[in-house]
């Protein structure tokens, strides 16, 4: 958790040294918040195998999968395809191998060792071994201390991501975050708009011309 903050808390510097403001996050338009706490919440939550061999790794892939959905709805904002290709990496890597491995050489640099991995079987990691599947993308690279922290690359994503997101907003470079528009009920969603533009959807673009009449109804 400590390396989250310093990054979060760097993020802020660099924006606030680029001439940025955090003013501009109450501008900020953000969607289907609640699965974001929702895939954060799941997170937080101790997975052990008394949990099961079906519930512990359902509620894992749950809560990448709240995130992802979170990212995805919300991939318009400023770098938050780094976003979802870090989570995207994270979610095929636990998928696969039931867990995030976690290399030994790793922990060795961030100064711990496979104990500290849990004693009641967690699900969440493991120790990487030779049935692992895509190591590279395994929590691999550790970061010794004061921080003291293995992470995976796509956690290296999942960060630059959230970085490159705050000082963009910071610095008013954020985008209107709209979702697009539904292709399906478009006469619905037609209702809400000008009359001038209800009726040029309405009719045909050669039963127009530059006035805005149909054709032959002009004297």
């Amino acid at each position: 958790m400590i390396l989250i903050f310093i990054l979060l808390a760097l993020a802020v510097l660099i924006g606030f040294l680029a001439g940025g403001s955090l003013a501009s996050f109450q501008r900020l338009q953000i969607h289907w918040w609640g699965a974001a706490l929702a895939g954060l919440a799941l997170q937080g939550v101790p997975l052990t195998s008394a949990l099961g061999s079906f519930w512990g790794p359902a509620a894992l892939l749950a809560s990448y999968g709240l995130l992802l959905a979170f990212a995805w709805v919300n991939r318009r904002l400023p770098a938050l395809w780094l976003v979802i290709a870090g989570l995207a990496m994270n979610l095929l890597v636990i998928g696969l191998n039931g867990g995030m491995p976690v290399g030994a050489r790793a922990l060795e640099v961030a100064g711990a060792g496979p104990e500290e991995l849990g004693t009641e079987g967690t699900l969440k990691h493991h120790l990487m071994g030779p049935d692992d599947v895509l190591t590279p993308l395994a929590d691999v690279i550790g970061i010794p201390e004061p921080i003291g922290a293995v992470v995976s690359v796509g956690d290296l994503f999942l960060y630059a991501g959230v970085a490159g997101l705050i000082v963009s907003v910071m610095l008013g470079y954020s985008v209107e975050n709209r979702r697009p528009p539904p292709r399906r009920f478009q006469g619905y969603r037609g209702k809400h708009l000008p009359p001038a533009r209800r009726s040029s959807r309405r009719d045909p673009p050669a039963a127009r011309h530059a006035g805005g009449e149909p054709w032959g109804t002009g004297s």
